[in-house]
């Protein structure tokens, strides 16, 4: 991740989550590998685990969201960025970012908006577990808040160094340049070298 205050604050947190989605896809993927050897070998189901790998997955790419943002690996289509004049880059950083922001907070709203709904009316799910729905839905909303924190954080810091003229902006938030990209392929693969 870029070092920056918003990265140096919340990165550690995000890097947790992020690493807990990435045991509970393992779980997931456990679990439905017990479930189609007990379908095929013992003709039993073990129910559930079709609706708890929605759960998960929502919940995960919701924790996702903010780790992969403050490592400037959200998908962005740069073909033309780099032929533009610095200022008009800069510009586009912003705009970036605020969307990102924007965004984040709109799906934190709707999130809580549906979990809300959710609790009030006593929404079940609609399998044999009938599982109150506000219940794994407040795990994505806290996904969804933390990924609208750490996007008005990033916004805050981004407008303060657009404001300032820093040159920092793109390296902070901007699109990560292919030499950028090359050079954390590079020691990541120095780092599984090493290890072995």
């Amino acid at each position: 991740m870029t070092s920056n205050p918003v990265s140096a604050t919340l990165g550690p947190l995000a890097r947790l989550f992020a690493l807990i989605a990435g045991y509970a896809v393992l779980g997931l993927a456990l679990l439905i590998t017990a479930e189609v050897l007990l379908r095929k070998m013992f003709n039993v189901s073990l129910q559930g685990s079709a609706e708890f790998g929605g759960y998960t997955l929502a919940t995960l790419a919701a924790f996702g969201f903010a780790y992969t943002w403050l490592d400037r690996s959200h998908t962005r289509v740069e073909i033309l960025l780099e032929r533009l004049p610095r200022g008009v880059r800069r510009g586009l950083d912003l705009v970036s970012v605020l969307s990102v922001t924007g965004m984040a907070v709109f799906m934190a709203w709707r999130g809580w908006s549906a979990m809300s709904e959710s609790a009030a009316y006593g929404s079940l799910s609609g399998t044999p577990l009938m599982t109150p729905l506000w219940q794994p839905q407040a795990v994505w909303v806290l996904g969804l808040v933390f990924f609208a924190l750490v996007a008005a954080a990033t916004a805050v810091h981004a407008l303060v160094l657009f404001v300032t003229g820093s040159p920092g902006l793109a390296q902070a938030y901007g699109a990560k340049s292919l030499g950028e990209e090359l050079e954390e392929h590079a020691a990541q693969l120095s780092e599984r070298g090493a290890g072995q």
